[in-house]
């Protein structure tokens, strides 16, 4: 026998259990129950991929063995099994991306319905098991292996293992009962009524067989739960509890869902589908290599766990069942990538889950939208077949109202006479977009800016044209003409050009080496000057961001505008008309100008120690 210790973030969950103010206790033996029928799942599917592996499957089925005299609680299946090394790395440590962000937040919790809610949204599968028994015993053998693996925890920072030669196929977990304790909301778990109780509304959907003794008198086994596939019945006959306890058992999820939805397909192709969208986003929605896609069965056989050929990648938080009647039971990943009725199943699944979302209560869709906008928007580049039905959903953030965010649909209502365009601008937020020079002239004039702050923000509006005829447009890029000053006529903004042009022409050989171009701005109103881009230039955060993933590119020079009416551009172009462009201070004033361009813009300088000595200079000189 070995003791072991914990991983350091198991222990510290193990002690959240131990002393947990999840008042829902019950929902251990659905997390045990949900385990077990995963096993199942598991041994079943690998018997039909490997022939030669020697497993008895004559009669699959879940055990609940409860004894009221010792306290103990059993829930024993006789699926896949575990080896020792998947005992420990199962169990021992814990490799769910988000546990050190899930432990800081509970850190943070400021209550304890806080803590019990960020409990729930993680999921803790067999560590709930500690929130109702002092010690947990766990015996398992893996389908096809000689010796089994005895494990067994008080939860207090070790376990011991030890090998065990006649373990009999699959897991059984024991559990040494805590004493009954309503004001902790600690039931009777020892009480075969309760456990039925239970079962019956966490588990009667589970496939397998669930068996519990008749009574303490009759040890012949019955099976307990009705094992009626959800999908397969008709909406009416599901109540709401019930699809919610599904959505938990798919997900791991302990919050109820947002939204369900339900599909079916008859005909030449046949299938039945249940899917959930989840009421808030998952710990590990932006980890590369987490699990996504929804289960697949054929005809009520479980083939796969997270089928990712149903559902595309920015679809990932999905959750549910997809029935199908036609495919083969000995399928794998790789043939569902390139099957045609899987990817027609996709089209249409996908289609679905847009057309709910859009048609979602506001009240629902502000919440969807907070938790799964950024995912959502990642369709917008991944699917062009469904970017105008992606882009009828999506909600931004604008310049129209600090507090609400609008659709594009409401944006393009409000557009202006004669407004051609969708404006935008993006940034790192919405204080340094709104501050932006850029800006100014759009709200000196009233025109409505969208203001983009997430990452994905700048990768898809690249790539999308437009919308509803109206394209998009960034504040930051291109000419702007919202019209000239009140009672300016062609003729003054002409004999204006001209009367800068020797300052522009000096401006620009002496910025040569950063800029392509200077000239007049017409978006500027209050700030001396601003960086620009050409119509397709890449941004300088999406730049960086392509620098951050080491794809070195080319550098791009932009445009330096500049603000005819600001004091200091025509004290610069007087100075200019009177000194020459000989002068080094004017020079050094040119450069100054550039820089605080691009600080204003929430970019980084080339040189910065020499633009505060330079700014420390002429500071000197002005006191």
């Amino acid at each position: 026998m070995e003791t072991l210790e914990f991983q350091s973030e198991a222990r510290q969950l193990l002690q959240l259990m131990i002393h947990s103010i999840y008042s829902n206790k019950d929902v251990f033996l659905r997390e045990l129950v949900s385990n077990a029928s995963d096993a199942l799942d598991k041994l079943r599917l690998e018997t039909y991929r490997d022939k030669d592996l020697e497993a008895d499957v004559s009669d699959l089925h879940i055990e609940l063995e409860v004894d009221r005299a010792e306290r103990t609680l059993t829930v024993r299946d006789n699926g896949i099994g575990m080896t020792r090394d998947e005992v420990v790395s199962l169990i021992g440590t814990i490799a769910k991306s988000g546990t050190a962000e899930l432990l800081a937040k509970l850190r943070e919790a400021k209550d304890a319905a806080a803590s019990a809610d960020l409990i729930g949204q993680f999921g803790v599968g067999f560590y709930s098991t500690f929130m109702v028994a002092d010690k947990v015993t766990l015996v398992s053998r893996r389908a096809g292996d000689a010796e089994g693996v005895r494990w067994e925890s008080s939860g207090e920072g070790t376990y011991t293992i030890e090998p065990v030669a006649d373990a009999p196929q699959g897991t059984s977990v024991t559990l040494h009962l805590k004493p009954e304790d309503a004001e902790d909301n600690l039931h009777d778990y020892a009480d075969p009524a309760k456990v039925r109780q239970i079962i019956k509304h966490y588990s009667d959907f589970i496939t397998w067989p669930i068996k519990m003794a008749k009574s303490a008198d009759e040890p012949e086994l019955e099976t307990v739960n009705s094992m009626k596939a959800l999908w397969a019945r008709s909406a009416s006959d599901v109540s709401e509890d019930e699809l919610t306890e599904f959505y938990r058992h798919v997900s791991h999820d302990w919050s109820p869902p947002l939204e369900t939805i339900r599909l079916q397909a008859e005909g030449t192709f046949e299938y039945q589908a249940l899917l959930f969208l989840p009421s808030r986003a998952p710990f590990d929605l932006f980890v590369r290599d987490a699990r996504r896609g929804i289960q697949l069965y054929v005809k009520r056989v479980f083939i796969m766990d997270d089928c990712e050929a149903l559902v595309p990648e920015y679809l990932r938080f999905v959750k549910g069942v997809v029935d199908a009647q036609d495919l083969s039971l000995n399928v794998s990943r790789e043939i569902l990538q390139q099957d045609r009725q899987i990817e027609r199943i996709r089209r249409r699944l996908v289609k679905k889950v847009l057309s709910t979302i859009k048609a979602m209560p506001a009240e629902k869709h502000e919440t969807f939208w907070a938790e799964f906008g950024k995912v959502l928007k990642e369709g917008l580049l991944a699917d062009p077949d469904n970017r105008d039905a992606i882009l009828e959903i999506c909600s931004f953030d604008s310049t129209h109202d600090a507090d609400k965010q609008t659709s594009l649909r409401e944006y393009v209502e409000r557009m202006k006479e004669g407004q051609e365009h969708i404006y935008y601008l993006t940034g790192e937020s919405r204080t340094s977009i709104e501050n932006s020079p850029h800006m100014e002239a759009f709200l000196a004039k009233g025109y409505e800016v969208l203001v983009l702050t997430d990452p994905v923000d700048e990768m898809w509006v690249e790539a999308v044209s437009g919308f509803d005829g109206k394209e998009f447009h960034s504040v930051a890029k291109g000419q702007v003409d919202l019209g000239g000053e009140a009672g300016e006529s062609d003729e003054k903004a002409a004999e204006r050009e001209k009367d800068f042009a020797p300052l522009l022409t000096w401006m620009a050989a002496t910025l040569e080496d950063t800029v392509k171009e200077v000239r007049l701005s017409s978006r500027l109103t209050t700030s001396p000057a601003c960086i620009v881009g050409d119509e397709h230039d890449i941004t300088p955060t999406l730049e960086k961001m392509y620098r951050a993933m080491g794809q070195e590119l080319p550098k791009v020079k932009r445009i330096l505008e500049v603000n005819p009416d600001h004091p200091l551009i025509a004290g610069l172009r007087t100075a200019h008309g009177s000194r020459g462009g000989e002068d080094a201070e004017l020079a050094e004033t040119a450069h100054l100008v550039h820089d605080m361009a691009i600080l204003a813009e929430g970019g980084e300088l080339a040189d910065p120690a020499r633009f505060v000595k330079v700014v420390a200079k002429r500071l000197e000189h002005g006191l």
